[in-house]
């Protein structure tokens, strides 16, 4: 039977650590009156925290009557997470210190050798962050990774991955983490794109979003109640698959998702190629649209209206406050647009439709969030389980000013 003395001792640090991270700088006594702790209980675990390293003093509060109190934050570079957007074409990493600011990152051609060639590569490149900042490996307690796969959360495997050669083949969060000799957590890109919104620019105002990705494949991260839905497989956003757009029931579509085979990158391409027997690729059509061609219009269109029905099949089940549209495709304001009056003709309600404020990096922020997130209750709560401390954001225009 756990220790209740124990388990009381950690709920405990973990109360003072959740308020000293989410309203720091804060005094004593403001912790004390946050938490229902006594004073006393207050500055003998922020002593021990001083003392341990994970908190510092940073000044006194300011227009009281009488003596002033002295002020707590926690320790920003006492630990780094690394935050990992592995792509078929490129692998960005991002080494983020405790209070989520982005103190190295890194962008590389992602290695065709596939397999285990990935896992040397992503840990060659998370140690290579932390070097040319004069930082110690040691330093760095947990990792996340985004990929552009399916996780299978009951036995971690990695499903539905064609862009990265043999990572469906390998036990690769095991490899990783045995690699890098750190927690290692495995994800689906666009679930942490999702994540990595609602973190930085939608929490608490809407809780309930979806965040649409549209390039290469197109799919989707669902929030539900701030919470993230995987699905029972992990396979909850494939809506690359809905059945419309092309045949569902032709073979490929069990490869290639039926909508994805009409509104994805590929299929945008082969669309103008037939229309004019000239080969652009996706930006070179989107310029080719705004310059006034009328082929390259009509395919974007009916790209859109694709789209603007997948979202109202999500907004029929799910009815999210707003969807975040992001990806090399969906991104595009021309794109947005058209898809914007396509969802009024075919839905009875309006829709909230935004671009992502965050872009390339909306992965790296959402496993920034989950890394923080599971660092601090490994550091402060001792594994208790159900705990849980949510780090706030960063500041966007501070995040945005710290990456590359």
């Amino acid at each position: 039977m756990a220790d209740p003395t124990n388990i009381s001792r950690r709920m405990t640090l973990s109360s003072v650590v959740q308020a000293i991270t989410s309203y720091g700088p804060i005094s004593r006594a403001s912790v004390a009156k946050m938490t229902g702790l006594s004073k006393q209980t207050v500055s003998e675990i922020v002593s021990s925290l001083e003392n341990d390293g994970w908190v510092q003093t940073v000044g006194r509060t300011e227009g009281n009557v009488g003596r002033r109190a002295v002020v707590y934050e926690i320790v920003p570079d006492a630990a780094l997470v690394a935050s990992v957007d592995l792509g078929g074409t490129k692998v960005r990493v991002a080494l983020c210190n405790l209070s989520g600011a982005v103190v190295s990152e890194i962008t590389e051609p992602t290695t065709q050798g596939g397999g285990a060639a990935v896992v040397d590569q992503i840990g060659k490149i998370i140690i290579d962050a932390a070097t040319r900042q004069g930082i110690g490996s040691e330093k760095i307690r947990v990792a996340v990774v985004g990929v552009p796969g399916v996780l299978d959360s009951r036995t971690g495997h990695i499903n539905l991955a064609p862009n990265i050669k043999g990572i469906d083949s390998i036990d690769f969060p095991a490899l990783l983490q045995a690699r890098l000799g750190i927690e290692v957590l495995v994800e689906n890109d666009v679930n942490l794109a999702a994540l990595g919104e609602h973190w930085m620019t939608h929490r608490g105002d809407k809780d309930d979003l979806v965040f649409l990705s549209i390039g290469t494949g197109i799919g989707a991260g669902i929030v539900i109640g701030g919470q993230l839905v995987r699905g029972s497989t992990g396979g909850a956003g494939e809506i690359g698959y809905l059945p419309f757009g092309a045949d569902p029931y032709e073979e490929e579509s069990l490869t290639v998702g039926a909508l994805e085979r009409v509104a994805a990158t590929s299929a945008i391409i082969h669309h103008y190629l037939e229309l004019t027997g000239k080969r652009r690729s996706v930006p070179e059509i989107f310029e080719a649209s705004v310059s006034g061609d009328a082929e390259a219009t009509q395919v974007l269109q009916k790209a859109a209206g694709y789209i603007a029905r997948a979202i109202a099949a999500i907004a029929a089940v799910v009815d999210p406050a707003c969807v975040v549209i992001g990806g090399s495709i969906g991104a595009r304001e021309e794109l947005i647009k058209m898809i914007e009056p396509e969802i009024n003709r075919c839905f009875p309600r309006p829709i909230p439709v935004e671009v992502s404020v965050l872009g390339n990096h909306a992965a790296l922020v959402g496993g920034a969030s989950i890394a923080l997130s599971r660092l601090h209750i490994a550091l402060f709560s001792g594994g208790l389980p159900g705990a849980q401390i949510v780090v706030p954001p960063p500041l966007l225009e501070n995040y945005q000013e710290n990456v590359a």
